[in-house]
C-alpha cells in the first residue's frame, strides 16, 4: 500500500486520491475517468493498467525518501512542503491557516502554549502545526532531494 506516500504528496500540495476499498478494476476505471496517474507497487496492476492505456507509474524504493525521489525525478515534483498550498493528509482537502484563538479548544494546552501557527482542514477538522515531527519531515525531504541531485549528476 502507498498510504504513507499519498499523505506525503498531499502535504506537498498534490491532489491525491487514495481509495482503500476499491479493487484493481475500479482503481483503473477511476484513474482513467479522472485522468489521474495511478501509482502502484503491484507489478500485475501496473502491467494491466499499461495494457489498458492508463497512465501508471510503478513505485519502487525501500523508504519514503527513495519513493519521493523517484516520483520527483519522473514527474518533476518539487520536494517542498508549503503549508499555504498543503492538503490534509487524511482527506485531501486544502488546509487553511487557522488563527491561534480559533483552535484553543482543539489542541492540547501544551501544544497551544508552545506553537503560534496552526492550520485546519475545513472538511475533517484536523488541526496541524509544525511540531516535534518536523525535523524528521525535513530530514526525509532532504534525503530525497539528495537522491535526486545524485541521479542528476550521473
Amino acid at each position: 500500500m502507498l498510504g504513507s506516500l499519498a499523505r506525503w504528496l498531499r502535504m506537498m500540495g498534490h491532489d491525491v486520491e487514495f481509495p482503500v476499498v476499491l479493487n484493481d478494476d475500479k482503481l483503473m476505471a477511476l484513474a482513467k475517468k479522472e485522468n489521474r496517474i495511478l501509482l502502484t507497487r503491484d507489478l500485475e496492476l501496473y502491467k494491466r493498467s499499461t495494457a489498458r492505456g492508463i497512465d501508471v507509474y510503478y513505485v519502487e524504493g525501500k523508504n519514503e525518501a527513495e519513493r519521493l525521489a523517484s516520483l520527483a525525478k519522473r514527474f518533476g515534483l518539487q520536494l517542498e512542503i508549503d503549508l499555504r498550498f498543503s492538503r490534509c493528509p487524511r482527506c485531501n482537502t486544502e488546509i487553511q491557516s487557522a488563527p491561534k484563538a480559533k483552535i484553543v479548544d482543539k489542541v492540547e494546552m501544551n501544544t497551544f502554549a508552545h506553537y503560534d501557527e496552526f492550520w485546519e482542514c475545513p472538511k475533517c477538522g484536523k488541526i496541524y502545526w509544525q511540531g516535534a515531527h518536523w525535523p524528521k519531515i525535513r530530514e526525509t525531504l532532504g534525503e530525497a532531494k539528495k537522491r535526486v541531485a545524485e541521479a542528476s549528476s550521473v
